[in-house]
């Protein structure tokens, strides 16, 4: 942890785990620290990232006209995985906005997350650390096959327990706005804010991990019904590919030769699992992955959304 501190205050690169996926962590006020951030990601400069903080007080430090509800929202869900994209303070560099107006911030929900921020004592800007566009880490070996030496150090704690990043709630206008499900369910948030709260049909590029394309193996991912997953999959064959499926319940008809990654059991797994799945489809170098996604509530959500955007097929 000494060395982890050392190497940020020194503007290194430092990958630590969350409850949702790795970070890729950079001193969020250091703007050589944030410019070798976003090369090693290969990440596009307009592209924002989210500051993690130690303390939810500290929020005041990186935004201001934070409104009740946020703060509401902060008081309910941090920490943990929700990210509130709020008015930037003057403090915040615009490499962490991609330049715009508004920054990002959550305090994770994991302990090792915690103890490096807080011994640290300022934000981290802290997207997932792999390369751009790919499938993110949940376990510490997944980073350094992504990265390499890259990254100056890997804090190892352990596989993610939510397993999908963190839902982005939009609190800079007069009712707050989901840009990306996650971690918090759309049902929680509705809870804490005692109202509807509507998902954004516009988040492109506004938030992390809302582009067209995000979260990809190099297996081509296809996103299908249950019911359409064997004539999928023998029509793949026909072509000539080598085909996996990824469902909660594996179909009983598939034709021969069909990979079936281990099945997760509900929705809360199908999150936690993801990710890995999509790295065992290359693992087996498969040419398709037929993926089935959960029903889209609670957390499914969520799962569907990161499966669409493997597939280039977003919503």
């Amino acid at each position: 942890m000494a060395d982890a501190v050392a190497a940020l205050r020194e503007g290194g690169l430092v990958a630590f785990p969350t409850e949702t996926v790795y970070g890729l962590g950079a001193d969020a006020a250091n703007p050589d620290a944030l410019r070798r951030l976003y090369a090693v990601k290969g990440r596009p400069a307009t592209h924002p990232v989210i500051v993690h903080l130690g303390e939810p007080d500290h929020v005041d430090q990186w935004a201001v006209d934070v409104t009740e509800v946020a703060h509401r929202l902060a008081r309910a869900c941090w920490p943990g995985p929700l990210t509130l994209v709020l008015r930037r303070s003057r403090r915040v560099p615009d490499d962490v906005t991609g330049g715009r107006d508004t920054v990002g911030l959550r305090v994770p929900g994991h302990p090792m997350a915690l103890r490096l921020l807080r011994e640290f004592g300022g934000g981290l800007a802290a997207p997932s650390a792999n390369r751009f566009g790919r499938v993110s880490p949940t376990t510490a070996a997944d980073v350094r096959a992504d990265l390499g030496g890259d990254v100056d150090l890997v804090l190892d704690g352990g596989a993610c327990s939510v397993g999908v990043e963190s839902t982005i709630l939009d609190c800079t206008g007069l009712e707050p706005v989901i840009l990306r499900p996650g971690g918090v369910t759309r049902e929680r948030v509705e809870e804490i804010v005692g109202r509807t709260v509507p998902v954004s049909t516009d988040a492109t590029g506004r938030a992390p991990g809302t582009l067209a394309s995000h979260y990809a193996p190099r297996a081509r991912v296809v996103v299908v019904g249950s019911d359409a997953v064997a004539e999928r999959a023998a029509a793949c064959i026909d072509d000539g590919n080598r085909v996996g499926v990824l469902a909660e319940k594996g179909p009983d008809d598939l034709p021969a030769g069909v990979t079936l990654l281990e099945p997760p059991r509900d929705a809360d797994d199908y999150a936690r699992v993801l990710y890995a799945r999509l790295r065992a489809a290359d693992d087996e170098s498969l040419d398709v992955l037929l993926a089935v996604p959960p029903a889209e509530m609670g957390v499914g959500t969520a799962v569907a959304d990161r499966l669409r955007r493997a597939a280039g097929s977003p919503p």
